[in-house]
């Protein structure tokens, strides 16, 4: 029997409650269903002035640096932001900013966003896809992005979301199965 997949979450709202973690947790949800997977997150905002003060990885905390260690370890990242001025948030470029090069290179990583109008939908492929090429990720070919239209405070009431997460993930299932077959029993 294979282990659960280690999915981490990076939320890189600035705020609390947030329509961008309540996205995150509607994804893992749902990812949780179809295969087996532990889930941690990283919300930016939580860690503080020893992250938001820090110019270089050695810089940070102690609990930083295991936020880190998090991601860069994780099988499986959702990378979930809000969308601000046409492109991620401030908090959630600069924790990206000191993942370690070559980190993520390989890992699968599911693109999440959240703006105030479909205008800004197009984050995904402009923004979010070529931040995670630099990093050679494996962005998986589906993201979702969701308006504040779709959310009665951080619930979402669009059937039609719920329906794209569904259809998107279970697009990518052949591959995210593959991964818990590569692993290894803890």
């Amino acid at each position: 029997m294979s282990r659960p997949l280690d999915v981490v979450v990076v939320n890189g709202s600035p705020s609390e409650p947030s329509k961008t973690a309540a996205l995150a947790d509607l994804i893992t949800a749902r990812l949780g269903e179809l295969v087996p997977i532990t889930v941690r997150r990283v919300d930016v905002y939580r860690l503080g002035p020893g992250f938001t003060g820090g110019l270089a990885r050695e810089d940070f905390p102690p609990d930083v640096e295991a936020a880190y260690r998090a991601v860069e370890e994780a099988d499986v990242v959702v990378a979930a932001t809000p969308v601000f001025r046409g492109s991620y948030s401030g908090l959630f470029k600069h924790f990206f900013d000191h993942v370690g090069q070559y980190a993520l290179a390989n890992k699968p990583v599911v693109l999440a966003a959240t703006g105030g109008s479909d205008r800004h939908a197009l984050v995904i492929e402009h923004a979010l896809r070529p931040l995670f090429g630099f990093f050679q990720a494996a962005v998986l070919p589906v993201g979702f992005y969701v308006s504040a239209g779709a959310f009665d405070g951080t619930t979402v009431l669009d059937p039609e979301v719920y329906s794209r997460i569904e259809v998107g993930l279970d697009d990518v299932l052949p591959h995210l199965r593959n991964l818990t077959l590569d692993r290894e029993p803890t």
